[in-house]
Protein backbone atom coordinates (compact mmCIF):
# COMPACT_ATOMS: atom_id res chain seq x y z
CA UNK A 1 0.00 0.00 0.00
CA UNK A 2 0.79 2.98 -0.83
CA UNK A 3 3.23 4.91 2.21
CA UNK A 4 0.99 8.32 1.63
CA UNK A 5 -2.67 6.68 0.93
CA UNK A 6 -5.40 8.76 1.93
CA UNK A 7 -6.54 6.51 4.47
CA UNK A 8 -5.53 7.00 7.62
CA UNK A 9 -5.15 4.55 10.79
CA UNK A 10 -5.63 6.62 13.43
CA UNK A 11 -4.17 3.81 15.96
CA UNK A 12 -1.06 2.70 14.18
CA UNK A 13 -0.21 6.54 12.84
CA UNK A 14 3.47 6.63 11.58
CA UNK A 15 5.26 10.43 12.41
CA UNK A 16 7.92 11.04 10.27
CA UNK A 17 10.90 13.56 10.76
CA UNK A 18 10.20 16.08 8.28
CA UNK A 19 13.49 17.51 8.38
CA UNK A 20 15.14 13.92 7.22
CA UNK A 21 11.74 13.42 4.95
CA UNK A 22 10.34 16.78 3.74
CA UNK A 23 7.08 17.02 1.51
CA UNK A 24 9.62 17.62 -1.72
CA UNK A 25 10.95 13.48 -0.44
CA UNK A 26 8.09 12.31 -0.13
CA UNK A 27 6.01 13.92 -2.66
CA UNK A 28 8.12 11.44 -5.27
CA UNK A 29 6.42 8.28 -3.74
CA UNK A 30 3.14 9.72 -5.28
CA UNK A 31 1.74 7.52 -8.09
CA UNK A 32 1.01 9.41 -11.51
CA UNK A 33 -2.88 10.14 -10.39
CA UNK A 34 -2.02 11.19 -7.23
CA UNK A 35 0.41 13.50 -8.26
CA UNK A 36 -2.51 14.84 -10.01
CA UNK A 37 -4.70 15.03 -7.46
CA UNK A 38 -1.56 16.90 -5.35
CA UNK A 39 -2.44 19.54 -8.14
CA UNK A 40 -6.16 19.22 -8.31
CA UNK A 41 -6.13 20.32 -4.32
CA UNK A 42 -3.48 22.79 -4.98
CA UNK A 43 -6.29 24.61 -7.35
CA UNK A 44 -8.53 24.42 -5.07
CA UNK A 45 -7.35 26.39 -2.35
CA UNK A 46 -8.06 29.15 -4.76
CA UNK A 47 -11.35 27.82 -5.82
CA UNK A 48 -14.62 29.54 -4.92
CA UNK A 49 -16.47 32.48 -4.85
CA UNK A 50 -14.29 35.64 -5.01
CA UNK A 51 -11.05 33.79 -5.71
CA UNK A 52 -9.56 33.22 -8.75
CA UNK A 53 -11.22 29.71 -9.54
CA UNK A 54 -14.59 28.76 -9.97
CA UNK A 55 -14.58 25.31 -11.26
CA UNK A 56 -11.43 23.05 -10.61
CA UNK A 57 -11.43 19.81 -12.15
CA UNK A 58 -8.71 16.66 -12.64
CA UNK A 59 -9.06 15.18 -15.97
CA UNK A 60 -5.68 13.30 -16.35
CA UNK A 61 -6.51 9.82 -17.66
CA UNK A 62 -7.48 8.39 -21.04
CA UNK A 63 -9.05 10.77 -23.23
CA UNK A 64 -8.14 13.86 -21.33
CA UNK A 65 -6.55 15.46 -24.72
CA UNK A 66 -3.18 16.93 -22.64
CA UNK A 67 -5.42 18.53 -20.13
CA UNK A 68 -4.81 17.03 -16.22
CA UNK A 69 -5.99 19.27 -14.33
CA UNK A 70 -8.46 21.74 -15.66
CA UNK A 71 -9.14 25.33 -13.65
CA UNK A 72 -11.50 27.94 -14.84
CA UNK A 73 -11.98 31.73 -13.90
CA UNK A 74 -15.86 31.08 -14.49
CA UNK A 75 -18.15 28.52 -14.90
CA UNK A 76 -17.98 27.77 -18.40
CA UNK A 77 -15.00 26.85 -20.21
CA UNK A 78 -14.06 30.10 -22.21
CA UNK A 79 -10.84 30.83 -24.36
CA UNK A 80 -8.34 32.96 -22.04
CA UNK A 81 -10.68 32.03 -19.19
CA UNK A 82 -8.92 29.04 -17.79
CA UNK A 83 -5.45 27.45 -16.92
CA UNK A 84 -4.55 23.87 -18.24
CA UNK A 85 -1.65 22.14 -15.10
CA UNK A 86 0.21 19.50 -17.01
CA UNK A 87 1.43 17.11 -14.51
CA UNK A 88 4.35 15.07 -15.27
CA UNK A 89 5.38 13.05 -12.14
CA UNK A 90 9.01 11.64 -13.24
CA UNK A 91 11.81 10.84 -10.46
CA UNK A 92 14.27 13.20 -12.29
CA UNK A 93 13.20 16.54 -13.92
CA UNK A 94 11.73 16.69 -17.07
CA UNK A 95 12.82 18.20 -20.49
CA UNK A 96 12.04 18.95 -23.70
CA UNK A 97 11.45 15.38 -25.18
CA UNK A 98 8.45 15.30 -21.91
CA UNK A 99 6.93 18.51 -22.27
CA UNK A 100 7.12 18.77 -26.30
CA UNK A 101 4.40 15.92 -26.98
CA UNK A 102 2.26 17.06 -24.09
CA UNK A 103 2.42 20.51 -25.84
CA UNK A 104 1.59 19.07 -29.35
CA UNK A 105 -1.28 17.40 -27.85
CA UNK A 106 -2.89 20.62 -26.73
CA UNK A 107 -2.16 22.30 -29.65
CA UNK A 108 -3.96 20.10 -31.73
CA UNK A 109 -7.09 19.34 -29.72
CA UNK A 110 -7.15 23.60 -29.42
CA UNK A 111 -7.36 23.32 -33.49
CA UNK A 112 -9.96 20.24 -33.64
CA UNK A 113 -11.94 22.64 -31.02
CA UNK A 114 -11.78 20.15 -28.36
CA UNK A 115 -10.99 23.35 -25.87
CA UNK A 116 -10.24 26.91 -26.66
CA UNK A 117 -7.16 28.08 -25.46
CA UNK A 118 -6.12 28.62 -22.09
CA UNK A 119 -4.79 31.69 -20.89
CA UNK A 120 -2.10 30.05 -18.71
CA UNK A 121 -0.20 26.53 -19.52
CA UNK A 122 1.83 25.39 -16.01
CA UNK A 123 4.31 22.80 -16.45
CA UNK A 124 4.26 20.63 -12.57
CA UNK A 125 6.73 17.95 -12.05
CA UNK A 126 8.58 16.99 -8.25
CA UNK A 127 11.31 17.61 -10.03
CA UNK A 128 10.67 20.80 -11.63
CA UNK A 129 12.61 21.02 -15.38
CA UNK A 130 15.97 20.30 -16.85
CA UNK A 131 18.11 23.78 -16.79
CA UNK A 132 17.76 23.89 -20.37
CA UNK A 133 13.97 23.58 -20.77
CA UNK A 134 14.24 26.38 -17.64
CA UNK A 135 16.22 28.55 -19.32
CA UNK A 136 13.95 28.03 -22.50
CA UNK A 137 10.90 28.77 -20.61
CA UNK A 138 12.32 31.64 -19.62
CA UNK A 139 12.72 32.74 -23.37
CA UNK A 140 9.15 32.16 -25.15
CA UNK A 141 9.90 33.03 -28.75
CA UNK A 142 13.27 30.76 -28.21
CA UNK A 143 10.91 28.18 -26.95
CA UNK A 144 8.39 28.33 -29.43
CA UNK A 145 10.95 28.34 -32.79
CA UNK A 146 12.81 24.73 -30.96
CA UNK A 147 9.23 23.41 -30.28
CA UNK A 148 8.44 24.17 -33.98
CA UNK A 149 11.21 22.96 -35.12
CA UNK A 150 10.56 19.42 -33.34
CA UNK A 151 7.23 19.04 -34.32
CA UNK A 152 8.15 19.65 -38.20
CA UNK A 153 10.76 17.71 -38.10
CA UNK A 154 8.94 14.62 -35.68
CA UNK A 155 11.53 14.71 -32.97
CA UNK A 156 11.38 14.97 -29.22
CA UNK A 157 8.74 12.28 -28.84
CA UNK A 158 6.33 14.14 -30.90
CA UNK A 159 3.94 11.70 -32.68
CA UNK A 160 3.03 13.73 -36.10
CA UNK A 161 1.19 10.86 -37.05
CA UNK A 162 -1.64 10.90 -34.37
CA UNK A 163 -0.84 14.96 -34.09
CA UNK A 164 -0.24 16.25 -37.42
CA UNK A 165 0.91 20.17 -37.87
CA UNK A 166 -1.99 21.28 -40.23
CA UNK A 167 -3.58 24.69 -40.82
CA UNK A 168 -5.82 24.63 -37.90
CA UNK A 169 -3.32 23.36 -35.35
CA UNK A 170 -0.64 26.02 -36.98
CA UNK A 171 -3.22 28.41 -36.01
CA UNK A 172 -4.26 27.50 -32.38
CA UNK A 173 -0.06 27.62 -31.67
CA UNK A 174 0.29 30.93 -33.60
CA UNK A 175 -1.84 32.29 -31.50
CA UNK A 176 -1.11 31.66 -28.24
CA UNK A 177 1.42 33.59 -25.91
CA UNK A 178 4.21 31.34 -25.55
CA UNK A 179 5.62 33.40 -22.60
CA UNK A 180 2.11 32.03 -20.48
CA UNK A 181 3.97 28.65 -20.72
CA UNK A 182 5.28 28.43 -17.11
CA UNK A 183 6.83 26.32 -14.38
CA UNK A 184 5.33 25.57 -11.23
CA UNK A 185 8.49 25.06 -9.08
CA UNK A 186 6.95 21.88 -6.81
CA UNK A 187 8.07 24.26 -3.46
CA UNK A 188 5.06 27.16 -4.39
CA UNK A 189 2.86 24.04 -5.24
CA UNK A 190 3.51 22.67 -2.09
CA UNK A 191 3.45 25.74 -0.13
CA UNK A 192 -0.12 26.58 -2.12
CA UNK A 193 -1.03 22.53 -0.76
CA UNK A 194 -0.10 23.60 2.50
CA UNK A 195 -2.98 26.28 2.78
CA UNK A 196 -5.42 23.27 2.69
CA UNK A 197 -4.28 21.75 6.22
CA UNK A 198 -6.37 18.65 6.38
CA UNK A 199 -5.51 17.25 2.82
CA UNK A 200 -1.57 18.53 3.85
CA UNK A 201 -1.58 16.64 7.07
CA UNK A 202 -3.73 13.47 5.64
CA UNK A 203 -0.86 13.19 2.92
CA UNK A 204 2.61 14.32 4.34
CA UNK A 205 2.04 13.56 8.38
CA UNK A 206 2.41 17.38 9.13
CA UNK A 207 0.47 17.90 11.83
CA UNK A 208 -0.79 21.37 12.01
CA UNK A 209 -0.03 23.25 15.45
CA UNK A 210 -2.77 24.47 17.35
CA UNK A 211 -2.64 27.85 18.66
CA UNK A 212 -2.37 28.85 22.81
CA UNK A 213 -5.53 28.56 24.85
CA UNK A 214 -8.30 30.93 24.56
CA UNK A 215 -8.93 33.26 27.59
CA UNK A 216 -11.73 33.54 29.13
CA UNK A 217 -13.43 36.97 28.64
CA UNK A 218 -14.31 39.41 31.74
CA UNK A 219 -17.58 39.67 30.84
CA UNK A 220 -19.27 35.99 30.47
CA UNK A 221 -20.41 35.36 26.63
CA UNK A 222 -24.09 34.43 25.60
CA UNK A 223 -22.43 30.87 24.65
CA UNK A 224 -21.91 30.63 28.34
CA UNK A 225 -25.25 30.82 29.68
CA UNK A 226 -25.95 27.60 30.18
CA UNK A 227 -23.64 25.71 32.02
CA UNK A 228 -22.61 29.13 34.01
CA UNK A 229 -26.41 28.56 35.27
CA UNK A 230 -25.59 25.29 36.37
CA UNK A 231 -22.82 25.97 37.77
CA UNK A 232 -24.46 28.78 40.54
CA UNK A 233 -27.30 25.74 41.30
CA UNK A 234 -24.18 23.97 42.22
CA UNK A 235 -23.02 26.70 44.72
CA UNK A 236 -26.45 27.23 46.09
CA UNK A 237 -26.87 23.82 46.46
CA UNK A 238 -23.79 24.19 48.68
CA UNK A 239 -24.41 27.14 50.51
CA UNK A 240 -27.62 26.31 51.03
CA UNK A 241 -28.32 30.10 49.71
CA UNK A 242 -29.42 31.69 45.76
CA UNK A 243 -26.25 33.06 44.64
CA UNK A 244 -26.30 35.41 41.33
CA UNK A 245 -23.29 35.58 38.89
CA UNK A 246 -22.64 38.68 40.16
CA UNK A 247 -22.21 37.43 43.92
CA UNK A 248 -20.47 34.08 42.50
CA UNK A 249 -17.76 36.10 40.71
CA UNK A 250 -17.27 38.17 44.11
CA UNK A 251 -17.21 35.06 46.69
CA UNK A 252 -14.30 34.49 48.48
CA UNK A 253 -15.65 30.64 48.03
CA UNK A 254 -16.83 30.51 44.62
CA UNK A 255 -15.09 33.07 42.83
CA UNK A 256 -11.80 31.30 42.12
CA UNK A 257 -13.67 27.68 41.39
CA UNK A 258 -15.47 29.95 39.07
CA UNK A 259 -13.02 31.52 36.98
CA UNK A 260 -11.22 27.71 37.10
CA UNK A 261 -14.73 26.28 35.09
CA UNK A 262 -14.43 28.98 32.81
CA UNK A 263 -11.18 28.76 31.91
CA UNK A 264 -11.49 25.19 31.30
CA UNK A 265 -14.84 25.52 29.31
CA UNK A 266 -12.88 28.09 27.11
CA UNK A 267 -10.05 25.43 26.74
CA UNK A 268 -12.03 23.22 24.88
CA UNK A 269 -13.65 25.92 22.98
CA UNK A 270 -10.31 26.57 21.74
CA UNK A 271 -10.10 23.14 20.69
CA UNK A 272 -13.50 23.43 19.06
CA UNK A 273 -12.77 26.38 16.89
CA UNK A 274 -9.26 24.42 16.19
CA UNK A 275 -11.36 21.58 14.57
CA UNK A 276 -13.67 23.71 12.45
CA UNK A 277 -11.14 24.35 9.73
CA UNK A 278 -9.10 21.29 10.66
CA UNK A 279 -11.43 17.94 11.68
CA UNK A 280 -15.00 19.13 10.76
CA UNK A 281 -16.87 16.67 13.29
CA UNK A 282 -14.29 15.71 15.36
CA UNK A 283 -14.95 17.89 18.64
CA UNK A 284 -18.70 16.35 18.76
CA UNK A 285 -17.20 12.71 18.29
CA UNK A 286 -14.38 14.20 21.34
CA UNK A 287 -17.36 14.96 23.58
CA UNK A 288 -19.28 11.72 22.97
CA UNK A 289 -16.10 10.10 24.00
CA UNK A 290 -15.79 12.57 27.74
CA UNK A 291 -19.38 11.71 27.77
CA UNK A 292 -18.85 7.61 27.34
CA UNK A 293 -15.98 7.97 30.11
CA UNK A 294 -17.25 9.92 32.83
CA UNK A 295 -21.26 8.89 32.87
CA UNK A 296 -20.78 6.05 34.81
CA UNK A 297 -19.09 8.87 37.25
CA UNK A 298 -21.60 11.09 36.29
CA UNK A 299 -24.48 8.79 37.75
CA UNK A 300 -23.06 7.20 41.00
CA UNK A 301 -25.56 7.29 43.88
CA UNK A 302 -22.61 8.02 46.17
CA UNK A 303 -22.24 11.72 45.71
CA UNK A 304 -23.81 14.06 48.11
CA UNK A 305 -24.31 17.39 46.52
CA UNK A 306 -23.84 18.91 42.46
CA UNK A 307 -20.35 20.34 44.25
CA UNK A 308 -19.29 16.83 44.95
CA UNK A 309 -20.57 15.48 41.58
CA UNK A 310 -18.99 17.90 39.36
CA UNK A 311 -15.28 17.55 41.39
CA UNK A 312 -15.67 13.66 40.94
CA UNK A 313 -16.26 14.17 36.88
CA UNK A 314 -13.70 17.01 35.96
CA UNK A 315 -11.15 14.70 37.93
CA UNK A 316 -12.23 11.94 36.14
CA UNK A 317 -12.28 13.50 32.72
CA UNK A 318 -8.68 14.37 32.93
CA UNK A 319 -7.60 10.72 33.86
CA UNK A 320 -8.93 9.68 30.37
CA UNK A 321 -7.02 8.24 27.30
CA UNK A 322 -9.12 9.25 24.02
CA UNK A 323 -6.62 7.95 21.25
CA UNK A 324 -9.43 7.31 18.61
CA UNK A 325 -9.86 11.26 17.94
CA UNK A 326 -7.06 12.86 15.53
CA UNK A 327 -7.78 16.19 18.30
CA UNK A 328 -6.39 13.65 21.09
CA UNK A 329 -2.78 14.66 19.80
CA UNK A 330 -3.55 18.35 20.56
CA UNK A 331 -5.15 18.61 23.65
CA UNK A 332 -4.57 20.70 26.39
CA UNK A 333 -4.34 19.83 30.37
CA UNK A 334 -7.78 21.92 30.39
CA UNK A 335 -9.31 20.58 27.51
CA UNK A 336 -11.42 17.42 28.87
CA UNK A 337 -12.90 18.93 32.15
CA UNK A 338 -13.73 21.63 29.56
CA UNK A 339 -15.30 19.28 27.24
CA UNK A 340 -17.67 18.42 30.35
CA UNK A 341 -18.75 22.15 30.82
CA UNK A 342 -19.40 21.93 27.05
CA UNK A 343 -21.69 19.08 27.46
CA UNK A 344 -23.54 20.67 30.40
CA UNK A 345 -23.45 23.82 27.77
CA UNK A 346 -25.28 21.28 25.36
CA UNK A 347 -27.74 20.07 28.01
CA UNK A 348 -26.28 16.08 28.05
CA UNK A 349 -25.13 16.94 31.59
CA UNK A 350 -26.11 18.17 34.90
CA UNK A 351 -24.64 18.52 38.66
CA UNK A 352 -27.53 19.02 40.79
CA UNK A 353 -29.87 16.50 40.15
Amino acid sequence: MNPLSKKQNVKRRQRLNQEKYPPSSLILLLSPDEWEGFIEDCCRINLGVGKKYQFVAKLGGAGDAGRDVEARYQSDLVKDEWDLYQGKRYQSAIGESILYPELAKVFHHIGLGTFPAPANYYVCAPKNTTPTLHDLIAKPTALKAKFLQAWTDGKMGIDTKNFPLDKNTMDALNAFEFSNIREYPVKDLIDLHAKNPVKHEALFGIEVPREEVLVAPAVPAVMEQIYLTELLKVYAEHSSVSVNMEAAFSSEAYGEHLQGCRAEFYSAEGLKRFRRDIYPEDFEKLLEAVYAGVKRVLSSPLHQNGMVRLDAVLNHASTLQISDNPLSRRLFPADLPGACHHLVNEEKMKWVK
